[in-house]
């Protein structure tokens, strides 16, 4: 049984979700402070959490850099309809995805699903495969990378994205691609996430001796891994 972390401080709402998510067969726990919230999602007893970017005490952004200084616990973020600003800051400080309010239990847990199953994907492997695209090696199992023998520090999706082009190193793997295998859903008319998680995996990847970046932007085509 998977448990789901909810800070949102709209008690109604995030009770309400959290029932939900406990008759669709997970545990879950809503809380109502960013502060306490925060303890709990560094407490290692989670498998998600659904993080509010409005909180009395902290913000979201906050608690969400917080987290990603500690671990690289899955986070689904909760946004306004329609502000790209907040949804870019929290993609840029590592969330994994977001859902903009209002929005259907169903959805919720839709996007919950997604994530979790990503997640999960290459621990179900036997362990006995690698993938090498040039300087990078990942081990979907131990959903492990690293650049230049140097680990990489991703969180999980981006780590599903990079195992995705280097899946396909070489070729171009499209964004519509992209957010169905790395984030589970198909890409919204106008959604950037797939561009600012790239953007991320870019910096940590740093360039190449030539300066440019292992992953090449194709323009209206969408994204390349060099193999070389």
């Amino acid at each position: 049984m998977k448990n789901i972390l909810i800070i949102d401080d709209d008690v109604e709402l995030a009770e309400m979700f959290s029932d939900y998510l406990v008759q669709d067969g997970f545990a879950a726990k809503a809380i109502h402070t960013g502060a306490a919230g925060l303890a709990l999602a560094l407490s290692g007893d989670y498998h998600l959490v659904v993080l509010d970017i409005m909180l009395p005490d902290m913000s979201g952004t906050e608690i969400l850099a917080k987290i990603r200084r500690e671990n690289s616990v899955p986070v689904l973020m909760f946004t306004a309809r329609g502000d790209d600003v907040d949804r870019i800051i929290g993609l840029e400080l590592g969330a994994d995805d977001y859902v903009p309010k209002p929005c259907t239990p169903r959805e919720l847990v839709a996007r919950i699903r997604a994530i979790l199953r990503r997640t999960a994907a290459g621990r179900k492997n036997n362990g006995s495969n690698i993938i090498t695209a040039g300087a990078l090696k990942i081990w979907p199992e131990q959903r492990k990378a690293q650049w230049f023998d140097k680990a990489l520090d991703l969180t999980s999706t981006e780590f599903n994205i990079l195992e995705t082009l280097a899946d396909n190193a070489g070729r171009i793997v499209s964004k519509d691609e992209l957010s169905e295998k790395a984030l589970g859903r198909p890409l919204a008319r106008f959604d950037r996430s797939i561009d600012v998680h790239v953007s991320s995996i870019r910096q940590k990847l740093g360039q190449q001796a030539d300066g440019r970046s292992c992953i090449q932007t194709v323009r209206g085509k969408g994204y390349l891994l060099i193999r070389g």
